[in-house]
């Protein structure tokens, strides 16, 4: 064979440069070769099923992606190789007629790839084996009918081959697409799915491939956790602003940094209206979420809300709401709230119409005094429940006498009618308090 022929070998790992001609020769030399490279393809074009039988074993013996698609569907691979050969051996003769043709077929070629989950690299190797093929078909066609001719082809060989090469730029493009389509069409039922499960209307039936989608036990624990940024409208905002920057399946920062280790470590987060969430696979040990609010690394300004624990994503419905009454009882200022360690706030927030008018039946005679009266009144108050009923540490926190302390709650119990060591009294002026300060009041 003469030395310009490329060998069958090397011809599979990609064209080899060829120094391009003299212009003066090559100008002279072009019509003859293309007439050349014309009669060998007419030839191919004739052959093309006994090229196709080829090209699929030779895809089957050197190509592993592609067996498991040949052993479940040899037919069709087949029909898939014969199509694209004709419309590229087609090309070679007729450039115009074929050209769209031909990249229509690859184009599709590597759509139907990429969504069989084939890989580019192995996609690009089946299209220069086959270029590979072509191009030695054409050489060994022109050799058999005058050896003098294969000189010709030379001046051919980097058209060819820049048409492979076209192809295969056509076949990663169309790759790539449809692979960005496929990772969208996934991340979009990966997010409308942990909404319903957030929003608890997910169905039964769908729970199985929730877990296997979202790679989520069906009957693990979980907790979820409620994030929003700032007061009142800001918050809004800021979660707002946030889903807007992730958008579906876009790498993002979570809004709160969850510790290295802790159960949630890796969760799935969800923008809402009002809040993001983050759905908490738990191990099931003792203290667990304590120790992840303990931990949990909020932002100035940020409020955090963690409900209690659930079983099985069945229940995170359940587990969002809980997650939304911790967040409302969370401090306008910021904070991480665990909702099993404020369940009497919760019980508050829960249920505002109640709460506002225990307060105004509790504490409705102090908005008769001054409001720098009252205030004093109900920090006082305040101090002395959250210091266990004692005066003494209540004292030692507003920096006055505990015989002032004692003052004031007699004062209270004056003009409320209420006594702070009735228990039921006692109940009834915290949870007020609780209402006052969550709800708004004055």
């Amino acid at each position: 064979m003469p030395q310009v022929v490329r060998s069958r070998i090397g011809a599979l790992h990609g064209p080899s440069p060829i120094p391009p001609l003299p212009h003066r020769f090559r100008s002279l030399a072009d019509r003859e070769s293309v007439e050349v490279l014309h009669r060998a393809a007419r030839v191919l074009v004739a052959s093309l099923p006994a090229l196709t039988d080829r090209l699929v074993e030779a895809l089957y013996a050197q190509e592993p992606a592609y067996r498991a698609a040949i052993d479940s569907d040899r037919a069709g691979v087949w029909q898939e190789v014969h199509h694209s050969l004709r419309h590229n051996v087609g090309s070679l003769i007729q450039p115009r007629e074929f050209r769209e043709p031909a990249h229509r077929t690859s184009r599709w070629i590597g759509e139907v790839r990429a969504e069989q989950g084939v890989p580019l690299d192995a996609v690009l190797h089946a299209f220069r084996m086959g270029g590979a093929m072509v191009w030695q078909d054409l050489v060994d066609e022109t050799a058999r009918r005058d050896p003098d001719d294969v000189r010709l082809l030379v001046h051919v060989a980097a058209d060819v081959w820049n048409f492979v090469d076209e192809h295969c730029g056509v076949v990663a493009d169309a790759y790539r697409q449809a692979e960005r389509r496929q990772s969208w069409r996934r991340e979009n039922r990966q997010r409308l799915m942990v909404a319903a499960l957030l929003d608890g209307t997910a169905r039964i039936a769908d729970l199985a491939e929730a877990a296997e989608m979202l790679g989520l036990p069906e009957q693990g624990r979980y907790a979820v956790l409620a994030v929003a940024g700032g007061v009142g409208a800001g918050s809004a905002a800021v979660s707002r602003a946030g889903a807007a920057r992730r958008g579906p399946g876009a790498a993002a920062r979570p809004p709160v940094e969850l510790p290295a280790g802790a159960p949630g470590a890796a969760v799935l987060w969800h923008p809402g209206p009002d809040a993001e969430f983050a759905i908490l696979p738990l191990a099931g040990s003792s203290g667990e979420l304590s120790a992840l609010a303990a931990a949990l690394d909020v932002p100035a300004g940020t409020r955090a809300g963690i409900g209690s624990a659930v079983e099985g994503l069945a229940a995170l419905g359940d587990a969002r709401r809980l997650a939304e009454t911790a967040l409302r009882t969370c401090p306008a200022s910021g904070g991480t709230v665990l909702l099993d360690e404020r369940l009497p706030d919760a019980l508050v927030v829960s249920s505002p119409a109640l709460a506002g008018a225990l307060a105004d039946r509790v504490l409705g005679p102090l908005d008769r005094l001054d409001p720098a009266d009252r205030d004093v009144i109900v920090e006082t108050l305040t101090a002395w429940l959250d210091a266990d009923g004692s005066a003494q540490r209540a004292g030692a926190r507003l920096y006055c006498h505990r015989n002032t302390v004692l003052n004031r709650l007699r004062r209270f119990e004056q003009l409320t009618g209420r006594c702070l060591t009735r228990p039921r009294d006692a109940v009834e002026v915290s949870l007020a308090l609780a209402a006052r300060r969550l709800l708004g009041g004055t």
